[in-house]
């Protein structure tokens, strides 16, 4: 504090070496992200506490969280700072020949980052070389914008109301179930979902805990499942390989299991039960001022929409 007891000034920098660590609630992820050494943050919030007088963070060997003094700033600071941001990409749109600067960072699920945005993420580089896109892939729900990042890509029924949606990848997707060739010769098809109530069946566990239900729908009749088997994982690839090894029956992503079935090494089952539901999009708040590239990748989006995916 200065004589007359004011606060000083802590640095622009400082601060956002603040709200990375706030949000990520981790020195090693957020020094990941910003391409620093966890030590620059630690010494960056330091230095914000010690021109504050007040304590922002708890820190243990094995998390960080904010104080109540630290939730208070960040709620303030944060959108304060994706202005700044915002207004600084806003110049670099003015450097040479048009070209789009910046960071675009992106908060989606882990089975689009599987299936759905590579091919998408590789030609936006190629058409904007002067981005640098960082992509988190996670199942649990984050509001984006309070985690510091730009945008966020969802199903339809997890959009915020609030928010503007942008297709993004194909526009139709299907669960579809299957099982291995050796797994249907020992324990037959099944030739109505209720049937696997009966049946050896692979499970996924999202980040919340919640087991996934399986939907199945022909014409006007819908059902809603929870089968049993050996095996609940959180991971995709180890439900696959379970399944490719016979253990028992998946259902999941078209897009994972079509070119396993395709192949000969899954067969598919119930096929006319196969729901089909809306394709991701790409949601953000509607600011006047969008950063740089977040407006690029959003006009590459709405152009590829028109040539068709």
């Amino acid at each position: 504090m200065d004589r007359e007891g004011a606060v000083s000034d802590p640095d622009l920098a400082d601060l956002q070496a603040f709200a990375a660590v706030a949000e990520a609630r981790s020195f090693r992820a957020a020094a990941a992200r910003r391409g620093v050494s966890p030590s620059a943050l630690s010494e960056a919030v330091r230095r914000v506490e010690a021109r504050l007088g007040v304590r922002l963070l708890n820190r243990t060997t094995r998390s960080v969280t904010a104080t109540e003094a630290g939730a208070r700033l960040l709620e303030r600071l944060a959108p304060a700072l994706r202005e700044v941001a915002a207004a600084l990409d806003g110049l670099n749109d003015l450097r040479g020949a048009g070209e789009v600067r910046g960071t675009l960072r992106l908060n989606v699920p882990t089975i689009v980052a599987r299936l759905v945005l590579p091919p998408i993420a590789t030609r936006f580089l190629a058409r904007h070389p002067g981005v640098r896109l960082e992509v988190v892939a996670e199942d649990g729900f984050t509001d984006v914008l309070a985690a510091g990042f730009d945008a966020g890509v969802r199903y339809e029924e997890r959009l915020a109301q609030d928010m503007i949606a942008v297709p993004l990848g194909p526009r139709v997707q299907r669960f579809v179930t299957a099982a291995a060739p050796s797994y249907v010769a020992a324990r037959g098809m099944p030739a109505h979902p209720t049937e696997l109530l009966a049946h050896a069946c692979i499970r996924h566990r999202f980040q919340s805990g919640v087991t996934g239900i399986w939907e199945f729908e022909r014409g006007a009749e819908t059902l809603r499942l929870q089968p049993d088997g050996p095996l609940v994982a959180s991971t995709l690839d180890l439900e696959v390989a379970a399944a490719l090894a016979g253990l028992g029956i998946i259902h999941t992503f078209d897009g994972v299991l079509d070119p396993l079935i395709e192949e000969g090494r899954l067969v598919r089952l119930l096929p006319d039960w196969s729901p089909a539901f809306s394709g991701p999009f790409l949601y953000y708040a509607g600011r006047r001022h969008l950063p740089g590239p977040l407006r690029a990748f959003i006009a590459f989006l709405k152009d590829t929409t028109r040539s068709g995916w």
